[in-house]
């Protein structure tokens, strides 16, 4: 079987598996911004650090410094909780930067 056809629009060949895997590339590149774009009310901070362009341990750092506003909940990984971040709170880290340093942290 022959994967290629004439296209009468344009004097060219198709050449099908070249395109179909192009397409998929394209639907895999949109399904990723789809999920970058969600808007949740809470981001891990693996989540944040990839927004951001940052390593997700120094947005834990941050979290644990108190430049940003953070929680801590259960993570679903045994007695240990994870860092959260609110959406309000992202688009403040965006918008604004970081939070000073207070004493307490320094």
């Amino acid at each position: 079987m022959n994967n290629t056809i004439f296209d009468s629009a344009a004097p060219q060949l198709i050449d099908w598996p070249v395109l179909l895997a192009k397409l998929s590339n394209i639907e895999a590149a949109l399904a990723e911004l789809r999920s970058e774009q969600t808007v949740r009310d809470w981001y891990s901070t693996d989540e944040v650090a990839k927004r951001l362009g940052k390593a997700e341990f120094t947005v834990r750092e941050w979290c644990r410094l108190a430049r940003i506003r953070a929680e801590k909940r259960q993570s679903g990984r045994g007695a240990f909780k994870a860092w959260v971040i609110s959406h309000q709170e992202l688009l403040r880290i965006e918008r604004e930067g970081l939070l000073p340093l207070t004493p307490f942290h320094v």
